[in-house]
């Protein structure tokens, strides 16, 4: 290897998989690949985990094993790989002798850079002593959560994963997951024995997502909706149970919707039908349990809808995970209904029971279960509430893109009033009792339960008994989710107050409650989210989603394999009439451009014909602002000052008294009036040097495409910064 293999890692993924560019995390993680450290990675679903080991193995010598949980998703690694051209075989049940013969001669003669297996056929039969004497430098375990006991997925046969240093001595060990809490990430290293891994957490926080949660009250019909709003467009229904499955999708046939079901109870060829014409877009509609999804490669789903409440947030992240994977805006729909809570708490103790499972086991999944329970009747930002569930930070006063956050819902007046009252109960009840009996005390309940314990006496019977309880009980888990009262683990979770009770009660802390939509019909557009690129021509991208079906049939592949929605999308908008143009498109490379290039770009070139579209259109850049004679602004002139001294903006908010986000807007005007020589001062100079790589491929009208394009590694503020001083110096 040179001494830097990165340029050659580079050109690589520009040949194969047609990105000029690595995200920073796919760019380190592929660092410890190829210098033979082991890593963890955490990269939330379309972030770009497969590349971490794929890249590094094709510029490699020797094999890397990857060790994958479904046939299916096996499969469709190794076909798509194959597709662009790199040599790879997997070894599963369902290979035919002869397949099984001509892995092994691959994997022989070296031309196999990947093999593909499960991890009960590595470690249970002799596929590890094969690939033992064919130079393996590399281990990749995909979905690696499913090694420990604490992840929301945990599967017996990871675990025998232990015995990977047992079977490759020299080989590295790389972990890769979507969803890992830091609880999680440490037991998965501890299981795999990773040697000082190199760790990688990305961020968790998917923009393009609009979330929204609503009290199930007729589940076809809101099912109906959503897909609605979606017309033609891919989707995944998850239902509770397989006969829910059977019946969702029977009612939306009948409905005219091309739906599919996908369930363990049906055979593995209908299981496959069902996948086969989801991803051939030959259905728009898969209706599923949680079987489905982990062997999906469709990037281009647009909704993910829950017709039941997942068993955990990290289940519920890594199915609306599957929405929105390509970057562009996509919807999540969760219906749920205290019912949800009631089968999987029996599920859980019956499937506890029968295995004889260890008491923390059963602990953990009623844990999952009431954070979830928590998620769904919270009064925080979405966003924020699943970026902070992994242990993260989200800085943004409004993500602009969950149903809290649109208006969806409506603020209780008096919040603070209602809190105070609730916290009260609390208090006059010893915090010795559940969110069920201060429900009752509250709303005046007479039960032997409250009359026994004499608490029909107390000043807070009664205080808010025409409060329906469905709302009441929201707001109890409201004021849990904002950090105002304790919910005690335990086998009697008991609700105890903390200082920030207190602080609501002395009236020194302000709390928002809200009245969460139960049957308003949410017919509008799905969030505040950046639609396709603006100047895009709609009926072009039809067109181009047309022929990429026939093109796909034809060639026997999937339509994903041809060009991806984002793909098509700029195609759409910027309409290239040469292979040089369409090649600079980020998702083209090489093998697609020779395969189907040619073909598309004669489509465009008659569609530009017959209606008139300009082509070669190059990216936008941002809107010349209307310069009108600024108002006179005291702040605004003394924030000038500072900024010309080289203040930085947290020293001047604070000199100013001012919000950092006040003084973020006053410093872009500053930068776009005044021009100044550098912006150093406020952004460091490798972050203006990535800002500005990416303004080159995405132009500076969005601030969103570059955000994605950089991992949602630089804060919204100094893409505004570096985009206002582009735009000053270009103007």
């Amino acid at each position: 290897m040179p001494a830097d293999p990165l340029p050659e890692v580079l050109a690589a993924v520009a040949r194969h998989w047609g990105f000029a560019t690595l995200r920073p995390l796919q760019e380190r993680a592929i660092r410890a690949v190829l210098a033979g450290r082991d890593s963890l990675v955490v990269l939330p679903t379309g972030g770009g985990k497969s590349l971490c080991f794929q890249a590094p193995a094709v510029v490699r010598g020797g094999l890397t094993v990857v060790v994958s949980p479904l046939i299916a998703l096996m499969k469709d690694q190794v076909d798509g790989l194959a597709r662009i051209g790199v040599p790879a075989v997997r070894i599963d049940s369902s290979l035919s002798a002869a397949d099984k013969a001509a892995a092994a001669k691959a994997i022989r003669g070296g031309t196999a850079r990947l093999v593909f297996t499960s991890p009960e056929r590595l470690v249970n039969t002799d596929v590890c002593r094969f690939l033992r004497d064919h130079q393996v430098h590399t281990v990749a375990v995909d979905e690696a959560h499913c090694v420990s006991h604490w992840g929301h997925d945990f599967r017996p046969e990871y675990r025998q994963l232990a015995r990977l240093r047992e079977f490759f001595p020299d080989a590295a060990v790389h972990a890769y997951t979507a969803t890992a809490t830091e609880r999680v990430r440490q037991d998965i290293a501890e299981q795999l024995h990773l040697t000082d891994p190199e760790v990688l957490v990305g961020n968790f926080d998917r923009p393009n997502l609009t979330y929204r949660v609503l009290p199930r009250v007729d589940a076809l019909g809101q099912v109906r909706e959503v897909i609605d709003r979606h017309p033609g467009d891919a989707g995944i229904v998850y239902c509770l149970r397989r006969a829910d499955v059977d019946r969702m999708t029977s009612a939306l046939r009948a409905g005219g919707y091309r739906a599919v079901a996908y369930h363990a109870g049906m055979t593995p060829e209908d299981r496959r039908a069902a996948q086969e014409a989801f991803a051939a877009e030959e259905a728009d509609v898969v209706v599923a349990t949680v079987a489905f999804g982990m062997g999906i490669d469709r990037s281009n789903v647009r909704y993910v809808a829950h017709a039941a409440m997942p068993k955990s947030v990290e289940h519920y992240q890594q199915e609306t995970g599957r929405a929105g994977r390509d970057g562009l805006p996509s919807e999540c729909v969760l219906l749920h209904s205290g019912a949800d809570i009631l089968t999987f708490k029996s599920v859980l103790e019956k499937s506890a029971a029968e295995a004889n499972a260890a008491p923390e086991f059963l602990a953990a999944g009623l844990k999952h279960l009431d954070e979830m329970a928590g998620y769904c009747r919270g009064a925080v930002c979405r966003h924020r509430a699943l970026v902070r569930y992994f242990g993260q930070e989200y800085d943004a006063p409004s993500c602009q893109a969950c149903d809290l956050c649109l208006g969806d819902t409506t603020d209780v007046p008096d919040a603070r009033v209602v809190a105070q009252k609730i916290l009260s109960c609390v208090a006059r009840v010893k915090e010795g009792f559940g969110v069920a009996h201060v429900l009752d005390v509250l709303r005046g309940a007479d039960t032997a339960g409250v009359r026994g314990r004499g608490h029909h006496e107390l000043s807070t019977y009664g205080l808010l008994k025409e409060v329906p309880k469905a709302d009441l009980r929201d707001w109890v888990h409201q004021l849990i989710g904002q950090g105002v009262l304790e919910q005690a683990a335990g086998e009697y979770p008991v609700l105890k107050l903390n200082a920030a009770s207190w602080e609501v009660m002395r009236g020194t802390r302000d709390i928002r409650l809200i009245r969460l939509a139960r049957r308003e019909k949410q017919s509008a557009a799905p969030g505040a989210a950046p639609g396709l690129p603006p100047g895009m021509d709609a009926d072009l991208f039809e067109v181009l989603r047309q022929l990429r079906r026939q093109e796909a049939a034809r060639a026997g592949v999937q339509p994903y394999q041809v060009f991806p929605d984002t793909v098509l999308a700029e195609m759409a908008r910027g309409r290239p009439t040469t292979e040089d143009a369409l090649r600079r498109i980020s998702g083209v490379g090489e093998y697609r451009l020779q395969s189907f290039g040619g073909l598309f770009l004669k489509v465009i070139a008659a569609h530009c014909r017959k209606t008139g579209l300009t082509t070669d259109v190059p990216p936008p850049k941002a809107a010349a602002p209307l310069v009108l004679p600024p108002k006179p602004s005291p702040r605004r002139d003394e924030a000038y000052r500072l900024f010309r001294g080289g203040m930085s903006v947290a020293d001047a908010a604070a000199r100013m008294g001012l919000a950092p986000a006040t003084v973020n807007e006053y410093l872009a005007e500053f930068v776009r009036a005044e021009r100044p020589a550098s912006i150093f001062a406020w952004v460091p100079e490798d972050v203006c040097e990535r800002v500005a790589a990416a303004a080159e491929v995405h132009g500076t009208a969005r601030l969103k495409p570059v955000f994605l394009e950089l991992n949602g590694e630089v804060p919204y503020d100094h893409i505004r910064i570096v985009f206002a001083f582009l735009d000053g110096r270009n103007g």
